[in-house]
């Protein structure tokens, strides 16, 4: 059984991974025995990430470059094959969201929403996946949303960004799956994470909805999508490919639930 788990040996990529969901999937990943390598824009956040990674007495290699640029990912992708060896494990996790009425949105904040949102996954995807296709061994796990499926209001780029994810990781699969690599999605559901602490307040009309309409009556947490990750890092998604893993305490089962009710 632990066998199925086991990542020793295998370099893994978090990207956006300084925080929240995405440091505890690269902690997962690293405690699993995979070299864990981290890339963010922030290096004082890139710095607390290395410090978190110590504290469990792991070692992480930190990055920092912008993943909507092929320059710069090529790089960064160069760097780490050099210090640490090819990507066997990449998780497309760093992303934005802007909460603006799309009469109100400008087209150049569409935009980028879109090009961190799924224009980078694609180019970073399309850096590493040649060496797997060598290998004819990877994982490719791309961070979808609840908003995959479904709109909100103030969220037309994310959704949109997100909606397109979902397709590109089943079309990444129609032309790589025989490769044996692995391509699937997660969809975190409500995550408490910083944040989203303002929202999770007693009393705020969000943290009602939430606890009222998810089935599990709680937030989840980061390690919640962690474990998600790790299943679809390691061999025991071997003949998983296309699927998005909605981690969201059953709210798209059944949105219109109410805690209380038979």
């Amino acid at each position: 059984m632990k066998d199925l788990f086991d990542l020793t040996g295998k370099v893994a990529l978090v990207t956006g991974g300084t925080q929240g969901i995405g440091l505890a999937i690269g902690l997962l990943l690293g405690k699993a025995g995979a070299r864990v390598c981290v890339n963010g824009r922030n290096d004082e956040k890139l710095q607390g990430c290395k410090e978190a990674f110590k504290n469990e007495g792991l070692d992480v290699l930190t990055l920092n470059f912008d993943v909507t640029d092929e320059h710069e990912v090529d790089k960064g992708i160069s760097l780490i094959e050099k210090s640490v060896g090819s990507v066997d494990i990449l998780v497309n996790n760093a992303g934005i969201i802007k909460r603006i009425p799309i009469l109100d949105m400008a087209i150049a904040e569409f935009k980028q929403v879109i090009d961190v949102d799924l224009v980078a996954p694609l180019i970073v995807s399309k850096r590493v996946v040649p060496k797997m296709i060598e290998k004819h061994s990877g994982k490719i796990i791309n961070m979808c949303s609840m908003m995959s499926v479904y709109g909100r209001n103030t969220v037309s780029a994310y959704a949109s960004a997100k909606g397109g994810l979902k397709l590109l990781t089943q079309n990444m699969t129609c032309e790589w799956a025989k490769y044996n690599i692995q391509i699937n999605g997660i969809g975190p559901g409500y995550i408490a994470t910083s944040l989203t602490a303002p929202l999770r307040e007693n009393g705020h009309p969000f943290n009602d909805l939430v606890m009222t309409r998810t089935p599990a009556g709680r937030w989840g947490e980061p390690e919640d999508v962690a474990n998600a990750a790790l299943f679809l890092a390691s061999k025991a998604s071997n003949f998983v490919n296309g699927h998005i893993l909605y981690v969201d305490g059953g709210i798209l089962a059944n949105f219109g639930y109410l805690k209380g009710e038979n």
